[in-house]
């Protein structure tokens, strides 16, 4: 090894240099020790962390990391599924892989197409309008937006933007904290489209607005003013957020001309702080809905549940029974579905038996109507529902009077 005094000399300007100047920089100079036991020592401990690390290997493979505790061993493609740990009550068990169940054929729906689908699609791009139907990814778009078996077209409408301030597990809409401001050309272009779609029933929703003051109630209120204005014939139904609790604004909603005021429990009580966002709650919904029929009595007060969460059947008909202590006219009850990856798994894919069941028990419970099923939703082919309930009420009572003034015809008759 050459020492500092031989490298420096080989330059003729340190050649010249004085005894003390490499004194100077021999002292400043860091310290190398010419025994090489030091560079033995490292190679010596690299050498056993590496033979420590080749007989680890030797004796456990990957598989020890993604199934702990397990004799038998994860395929590649298992070992990229989500894991869950299913924990039964009173008992301590292993973390097992719980498979998401496979979508039955009863929810498996054909791709949107059709004319009135894509008419629709157009005009909402040019006036930068949004759908609930396309934010939610709803199954049932080409159905509705098509008319469906009855050709009751019908649309759903979200104002106020497509960002949500709340995060609820299940919803798929974009969250943003503080969304945009509103465009107050909102309601003026929703009239104009609806008026001009030749729909029979249109349903408005929004994402939840809590950075307002009044949560969005009077841009719904003028919305709805707007469309009677223009198209008087069609039926209004405002699927709202629960205001944060506002009875002010669920009262300047329910004034404002609507025909029907929906608000959505989503889930049954127990689940609501794992389901909903947590400035959500059961009990303040269901103060909404009880607000909204007490300022209006002739409205129909409408809320919809989702099934496959989780729920029992004695918290579902609970759930039942607190809407009609409500007083709330109509419900619907409706398979959940998984947005993507990133949402909380389906617990079950619920049967259509037992969604007629709940038909059923809802009917026996009094709702003046009752949608269940695999692919209903809180408007899914509401105009449909609605319409054709209506029609058969109005048939049934034109029957009982023409029952009654039968007897009475006759008799004068005679």
């Amino acid at each position: 090894m050459l020492r500092a005094s031989q490298v420096y000399c080989r330059s003729p300007l340190v050649a010249r240099a004085t005894p003390a100047l490499f004194n100077q920089l021999r002292t400043n100079a860091t310290a190398v020790s010419d025994s090489p036991s030091s560079s033995k020592s490292s190679t010596s401990k690299l050498s056993k962390l590496r033979e420590r690390l080749a007989s680890e290997d030797a004796q456990a493979g990957l598989d020890e990391f993604v199934n702990p505790g397990h004799t038998g061993k994860l395929t590649p493609q298992e070992a990229l599924e989500l894991r869950e740990t299913v924990v039964e009550s009173g008992k301590k068990v292993k973390t097992t892989k719980l498979k998401q169940p496979r979508l039955p054929d009863w929810l498996k729906t054909d791709i949107p197409a059709g004319q009135n689908f894509s008419k629709i699609k157009k005009d909402l791009r040019g006036l930068k309008l949004h759908t609930v139907c396309e934010e939610a990814r709803c199954p049932n778009i080409s159905d509705c937006w098509g008319g469906g078996e009855h050709q009751t077209a019908t649309a759903t409408i979200m104002l106020m933007g497509d960002e949500c301030t709340r995060g609820c597990r299940f919803c798929s809409v974009k969250t943003n904290r503080k969304p945009q401001a509103l465009d107050p050309h909102e309601p003026e272009h929703t009239s104009e489209a609806i008026s001009r779609w030749g729909l029979d029933y249109v349903v408005l929703t929004s994402v939840d607005r809590d950075d307002l003051t009044d949560g969005g109630s009077s841009h719904f209120a003028e919305t709805i003013r707007k469309i009677k204005q223009k198209a008087p014939h069609i039926l209004v139904e405002c699927l709202t957020g629960d205001f944060g609790g506002s009875l002010d604004c669920v009262e300047t909603v329910a004034k404002s001309g609507l025909d029907v005021y929906a608000h959505n429990i989503e889930t049954v009580e127990a689940l609501t702080p794992y389901v909903r966002d947590r400035r959500a709650g059961f009990r303040q919904s269901l103060t909404v809905l009880k607000r909204a029929k007490e300022v209006q009595p002739d409205l129909l007060t409408k809320s919809s549940i989702m099934l496959g969460c989780g729920e029992t059947d004695e918290e579902v008909l609970h759930a039942l029974e607190e809407l009609r202590k409500a007083d709330v006219d109509v419900v619907t009850l409706g398979q959940y579905m998984r947005p993507t990856k990133r949402h909380m798994k389906v617990h079950e894919y619920v049967t259509p038996e037992k969604f007629k069941h709940w038909e059923t028990k809802g009917n026996e419970l009094g709702f003046k109507y009752v949608a269940s099923g695999p692919l209903v939703r809180s408007s899914y082919k509401a105009g449909e529902f609605y319409i054709s309930n209506m029609l058969k009420n109005k048939k049934a009572s034109v029957g009982q009077v023409a029952a009654v003034e039968s007897p009475s015809s006759s008799t004068e008759a005679l």
